[in-house]
C-alpha cells in the first residue's frame, strides 16, 4: 500500500514537474500579431486626405515605406508581440497582379490577396478573403491581435469570427477631412480604434504633376487600342476556353453587354485613359478584341 502511494505520488510529482515547464515555455512565447489593410479602403481615404482624391492614376503611393510604417506602429501598440506578417487585400481585373501589386507582393513579410474588380472598378471578395484570413488565424491560434485598416461595414462578421476564437481586433482608420469613413457597427464591434492622421500619410502620398498626369492621359491611337483589345481577348480566352468563345460567336459583330462593359473597363485600366464618347477607339478596341478572338477559332 505504502509502495503504491509513493508511486502515486512520483507521478503526481512528474506531472506537476512537466506542468511547470510547459507554462514556463508558454510564458517565454511571445504575443503575435497581424496587420490585414483593405488597399481600396486605403488608397480612397488616403488619397482624399493627402492628395484632394481617391483617384489611383492622380497621385503615388510609397506602399513599401507605408508597409514599414505601419509595422513600426504595430510594434509601439503591441510592444511585446511579434509580427506574423501584413495581409494587403485589393482587387484586380480577373485576380490577375498589376505591376503595382506585383511589387509589393515581393516585399518581405508582406502577403497580397487578391478579389476581383467588377465592370465598375469595385472590389469584390475581399472582404469574405479578410474574414477568411481573421477566422483562420484565430481558430489556429496564430495571432493573438489583428490590426485591421479598414471601414466596410461588411468587415463586422470578419471581426466577430476572429474575436469568437479569442483574438483581439483593433480598427485602425483614416482621418476623414469631412464625413466620417468608417461604418459605425465595424467601430461597435472592435475591441479598440486609433485614428492615422495627414501626418502619418504625407511622407507616402503624392499627387502627381499636371504633365505626369496628362501623360498617363495622352489619346491613344487607333491601333494601340486595337492592340489592347487583342491582349484582353488572349487573356478572356485563356480564362473561358474555347466553349465560351463558341458562344460568342455567332454574335459577331456585337459583344453581349456584360462583354463589353468589362472590356471596356480593362481597357481604360490598361490605357490610363477613358474612352467614354470615344465611338472611334471603342470600335477599333471591339475589333482587336475580335480579330484575335477569329484567329484562334
Amino acid at each position: 500500500m505504502n509502495d503504491d502511494l509513493a508511486a502515486l505520488s512520483a507521478r503526481i510529482d512528474r506531472t506537476n514537474e512537466l506542468l511547470q515547464r510547459m507554462l514556463a515555455e508558454v510564458a517565454k512565447t511571445p504575443s503575435t500579431h497581424a496587420i490585414f489593410v483593405d488597399a481600396g479602403y486605403l488608397y480612397a481615404a488616403a488619397g482624399r486626405l493627402v492628395a484632394g482624391t481617391e483617384d489611383r492614376r492622380a497621385f503615388d503611393l510609397d506602399a513599401e515605406g507605408l508597409i514599414d510604417a505601419l509595422i513600426d506602429r504595430a510594434r509601439t501598440i503591441f510592444a511585446d508581440s511579434r509580427l506574423l506578417r501584413v495581409y494587403w487585400y485589393d482587387g484586380a481585373r480577373r485576380r490577375i497582379h498589376t505591376a503595382e501589386q506585383q511589387s509589393i507582393a515581393e516585399l518581405p513579410d508582406v502577403k497580397v490577396r487578391l478579389g476581383n474588380l467588377n465592370a465598375n472598378n469595385q472590389q469584390k471578395g475581399v472582404d469574405s478573403l479578410i474574414r477568411s484570413d481573421l477566422e483562420s488565424l484565430a481558430r489556429h491560434r496564430a495571432i493573438s491581435d489583428a490590426a485591421l485598416l479598414g471601414g466596410d461595414e461588411d468587415l463586422v462578421s470578419a471581426v466577430e469570427a476572429a474575436q469568437g476564437y479569442g483574438a483581439r481586433v483593433h480598427l485602425w482608420g483614416i482621418e476623414a477631412p469631412e464625413a466620417r469613413n468608417q461604418a459605425e457597427p465595424l467601430l461597435w464591434e472592435v475591441d479598440s480604434q486609433r485614428t492615422l492622421d495627414l501626418d502619418f500619410f504625407k511622407p507616402y502620398v503624392s499627387r502627381r504633376t499636371a504633365a505626369a498626369f496628362e501623360a498617363t492621359t495622352a489619346r491613344p491611337t487607333r491601333e494601340d487600342v486595337r492592340f489592347v483589345g487583342a491582349q484582353i481577348a488572349a487573356k478572356w480566352l485563356a480564362a473561358r476556353g474555347r466553349e465560351a468563345l463558341v458562344e460568342l460567336l455567332p454574335g459577331h459583330p456585337y459583344l453581349p453587354g456584360s462583354v463589353d462593359q468589362d472590356l471596356l473597363v480593362e481597357a481604360e485600366g490598361i490605357l490610363q485613359y477613358s474612352l467614354r464618347g470615344q465611338a472611334d477607339l471603342r470600335r477599333s478596341l471591339r475589333d482587336g478584341f475580335w480579330e484575335h478572338l477569329q484567329t484562334q477559332y
